[in-house]
């Protein structure tokens, strides 16, 4: 009997690796095709600001790395963000209840006008948290701590999606559903791999991911409650049973 396989699209290391002993734990075939490479740019967040954003666990590792010593308010997007920056010794102090750009803005944005903001992440952030905090009087800095590419091998799994021999597809952020699409057509089978994807359960974290799948003519089945991958693959590999 053919086992279920999903793809997992996180990036080359032990992100990757955790999501493949996950996904072999709930018994299905995991099919590793990392869409994202990150690309320090060596710079380190300021360190003056009344409230410091980090967007990501990549971010976390990077600015702690750097030795990064914020002064003011230190803000996580989410959870997954927050546990990072504890677990570097960091004091978190803002998290929103939406784990998101619009959450995040929605919980400072009453008390940031005229308040220093640094955001430290990678090239491909959301205009929202900018945007937002601009429109709440806050002096916003941003800080690219690293730069978000393509791996040349990347493609695996589209090819897989066209021949439907894909049965779900793990969707991390909006970057990984148009670097796999850009796969897709580089390896000529764009339109086959994303009806391939429609006839398989597709999960993206967040709704920003999963618009911008849907935008594309990608079929979103599942968007977990809780923006996390371990969330995300117990949720594709449920619906699949």
């Amino acid at each position: 009997m053919k086992m279920i396989a999903i793809a997992a699209f996180r990036p080359d290391d032990e992100r990757l690796a955790a999501a493949v002993e996950l996904l072999e734990s709930l018994g299905v075939e995991p099919v590793a095709d990392p869409m994202l490479q990150v690309a320090p740019t060596g710079v380190k967040p300021r360190e003056d600001a009344d409230y410091a954003i980090l967007t990501s666990k990549t971010g976390v590792e990077l600015a702690a790395d750097a030795g990064w010593i914020p002064t003011g308010e230190l803000c996580a997007i989410g959870d997954s963000t927050a546990g990072q920056l504890r677990e570097h010794g960091y004091e978190v102090d803002v998290v929103p209840e939406t784990f998101s750009s619009a959450g995040l803005v929605d919980r400072l944005e009453a008390e940031v006008e005229g308040a220093r903001v640094e955001v430290a992440r990678s090239d491909h952030g959301s205009d929202v948290l900018l945007d937002g905090l601009n429109a709440a009087g806050a002096y916003v800095h941003e800080t690219v701590l690293y730069r978000l590419t393509r791996p040349p091998a990347s493609g695996e799994s589209a090819e897989l999606a066209a021949s439907n021999e894909l049965d779900g597809a793990l969707f991390t952020s909006s970057l990984t559903v148009e670097n796999f699409l850009d796969a897709a057509e580089e390896r000529g089978v764009r339109e086959a791999a994303v009806a391939g994807l429609n006839d398989a359960v597709v999960g993206c974290i967040g709704v920003p991911t999963s618009e911008t799948a849907e935008a594309r003519g990608i079929e979103v089945d599942v968007v977990p409650d809780e923006a996390d991958f371990e969330a995300l693959a117990r949720a594709v590999v449920a619906r699949l049973e």
